[in-house]
């Protein structure tokens, strides 16, 4: 371990195992920018099927796999909407509820017309960030993070992507979509999941 961290403050890239742009920003930003980051698409990469039966497991796969394919190191990111009245779902379909040309709208959409049929006073619900790093040697570490919070009644806000405009994180009146960068940044699972990997990166 202390071999991989050690290597881990020397390196000169990463590869970021995703081609959305908006999550490619978010991860990018969370670490330290003396790095030289890489998406797949420089190197003519699809993502992988995402098979795992939770968001580690999916995590793993795209990062594993974008690794064996540069033999670079690779930090890769499954994330989702948990919805309690929906019984945790979208979960790990979340990118597949906005369809295939992964229109977020189609899944907020998705989202009410499934709202619809229930019965609730606050509709509770959490975003989830499995973030797995692989190494070319085969080594690995993945971990998760969360935020909890609410669906707003309607869509509000156009920052962010994904189903920022629907989220309202506790102790919050607005969506992820109508705050500021930093701010949603700073609350965010995705940070909370890095905050948990963020030893591999101290330098």
């Amino acid at each position: 371990m202390k071999n991989k961290i050690k290597f881990l403050k020397n390196i000169k890239a990463i590869l970021i195992a995703t081609n959305n742009s908006g999550k490619f920003i978010e991860i990018k930003s969370l670490l330290p920018q003396h790095i030289k980051f890489l998406s797949p698409k420089e190197f003519n990469l699809q993502e992988p099927e995402e098979s795992g039966r939770d968001f580690k497991s999916n995590a793993l796969i795209k990062a594993a796999y974008c690794s064996s394919k540069t033999k670079l190191i690779s930090i890769a990111d499954d994330s989702g909407l948990e919805i309690d009245v929906l019984d945790g779902m979208p979960g790990i379909y979340s990118a597949r509820w906005a369809g295939d040309k992964k229109d977020f709208r189609v899944g907020i959409k998705k989202i009410y017309s499934e709202l619809r049929v229930k019965k609730f006073n606050k509709i509770k619900a959490r975003f989830v960030c499995a973030l797995a790093i692989f190494f070319p040697c085969g080594f690995s570490k993945v971990v998760e993070g969360y935020v909890y919070g609410s669906i707003s009644l309607f869509p509000k806000g156009n920052n962010g992507f994904g189903y920022d405009p629907i989220f309202i994180p506790n102790n919050y009146t607005k969506t992820f979509g109508e705050m500021s960068y930093t701010l949603k940044e700073r609350l965010s699972h995705r940070n909370e999941a890095f905050k948990k990997i963020k030893k591999f990166f101290k330098y």
